[in-house]
């Protein structure tokens, strides 16, 4: 029996235990939010792209590229983990820079997809390796008892004896079991039952070009879908159908709006969610930001639509919700409290600032490319958003959060480049303990410009850095 002080002690614990779990609750990330950076468990930048996702044992783990802000060279692939596809925690570098060979230093290791084996249980990573010339691409593999533990590179992974000289690739994993590895230019192979070499090739050149491919499946319907080559440069995706693996392939043209340059990003992975009353679909996408791709590179990951032979991206969801029992998904609302950038009260600008609202776009944001002009908002709440305008000349901006102390507690970079103009939220804060904060954006007199082998040059044409309003949540 428990005494008076006792019972006392009993719910006054209790009540701070519910409190704890449910401020915990209440300070997770919600929802899918893309275009935006990420955030795991330390507050540091998600850095998983070219990524795939593998379920195992009702958790999700997100393989990707750890990438650099400074060099193009492999720097490991990386393990993140999440029980609802929303929140990110790091597991490790499951594959880091080898001693040598094919991803020793000075390597490109690219697009790591991990299977699990059904004969033996293994978790088989495969990737593409290459040199920094790209003259030198295969396929290889590497090998893990567990998901998430540190993976064995192999080398490459052979077909008839050979390695398979491809750059682009992803792996397909048939309802039989059955594996399969996907390259560029319509390649696809079929993988022996230990996951460890290519038995036969099922496609050879099925079209030209055509990198970043994926293939899923609904119903009786083989999806393959890839994107075509303009660098780091994002482009209209386009997809091909079969009832079988072997083909014949029937092209269908793009599967987002024409010139939304697939809502700005490039494909990599098409994760099926089946629940107990839908199956969703959902496409993981690029969104690079070359040459800073470890800070201002993001994830746009949408509700792929499919029927029959056709998939859609009709329009860009810049929030939606994911209910892994059910499998359905649906669009939900940014909340909180909107600061216009007509707020000359609460934004204080510094610098060169200009509303836009030239014939060339409907948009009224003040942008500004001089380099160390910035804008600041002091706020109290828990998280705080950017809303800004990408336009052909935008650049990076530096963002930074100080508390009441003028310490600064987080730091992020971030791009607003677009071949064409667009707003939506280009920065959601990780969730901040309640409290009082200054937010800064820094214009860093920059942007991203890169080449194809071939001389065509892309990337911006200024530095500007916008703000359309602010997004304060309490």
């Amino acid at each position: 029996m428990l005494l008076k002080d006792d019972k006392k002690m009993f719910f006054t614990i209790s009540f701070l235990i519910i409190s704890i779990l449910a401020w915990g609750q209440k300070n997770k990330i919600d929802a899918i939010y893309s275009g935006i950076p990420w955030f795991d468990q330390n507050g540091n930048t998600v850095s998983a792209h070219g990524a795939g996702i593998t379920k195992e044992n009702n958790r999700y783990y997100l393989f990707g590229e750890y990438k650099s802000d400074d060099v193009i060279d492999f720097t490991g692939f990386s393990c993140y983990s999440s029980e609802d596809l929303y929140n990110w925690k790091f597991e490790k570098i499951a594959l880091p820079v080898q001693k040598s060979g094919k991803l020793g230093s000075h390597r490109i290791g690219e697009r790591p997809k991990v299977l699990k084996c059904p004969k033996t249980g293994e978790f088989i990573m495969y990737m593409h390796t290459d040199d920094l010339k790209y003259k030198d691409q295969c396929v290889g593999y590497a090998t893990s008892k567990t998901i998430n533990g540190e993976y064995t590179f192999q080398g490459p992974i052979l077909f008839n004896g050979e390695p398979i000289k491809k750059w682009d690739m992803g792996v397909f994993q048939d309802e039989d079991g059955s594996g399969y590895i996907i390259t560029h230019s319509g390649n696809l192979y079929k993988l022996s039952d230990d996951y460890k070499s290519v038995t036969k090739q099922l496609v050879k050149d099925m079209t030209s070009h055509c990198e970043a491919p994926v293939i899923f499946k609904k119903d009786n319907i083989y999806f393959w879908m890839g994107s075509g080559l303009t660098s780091w440069e994002r482009n209209d995706n386009y997809y091909f159908t079969a009832t079988s693996l072997k083909g014949p392939w029937e092209s269908h043209g793009n599967f987002a709006p024409k010139d939304s340059l697939t809502w700005n990003s490039q494909s990599t992975f098409v994760l099926p969610i089946v629940g107990s009353k839908d199956s969703s679909y959902l496409f993981a996408g690029d969104r690079w930001a070359f040459p800073h791709q470890k800070s201002a590179a993001t994830y746009v990951w949408q509700p792929l639509m499919v029927s029959g032979k056709t998939i859609r991206l009709p329009d860009y969801k810049q929030k939606w919700q994911i209910n892994l029992v059910t499998g359905q998904w649906s669009e939900s609302k940014l909340k909180g409290k909107i600061i216009p950038n007509s707020d000359n009260k609460k934004i204080h600008y510094s610098g060169l600032w200009k509303t836009q609202n030239s014939s060339n776009d409907s948009f009224s944001d003040k942008s500004s490319d001089e380099k160390g002009a910035t804008f600041s908002i002091d706020f109290k709440g828990i998280q705080i958003g950017l809303f800004g305008v990408a336009r052909p000349n935008g650049g990076y901006a530096q963002i930074e959060i100080e508390d009441e102390t003028g310490k600064t507690i987080h730091s992020q970079m971030i791009e607003m480049y677009c071949k064409y103009p667009e707003s939506s939220l280009k920065y959601l804060s990780p969730i901040l303990k309640k409290g009082n904060y200054k937010f800064i954006v820094t214009v860093l007199g920059k942007h991203g410009n890169w080449y194809k082998k071939d001389g065509t040059e892309f990337g911006s044409s200024g530095n500007y850095i916008s703000v359309d309003k602010i997004i304060i949540r309490k």
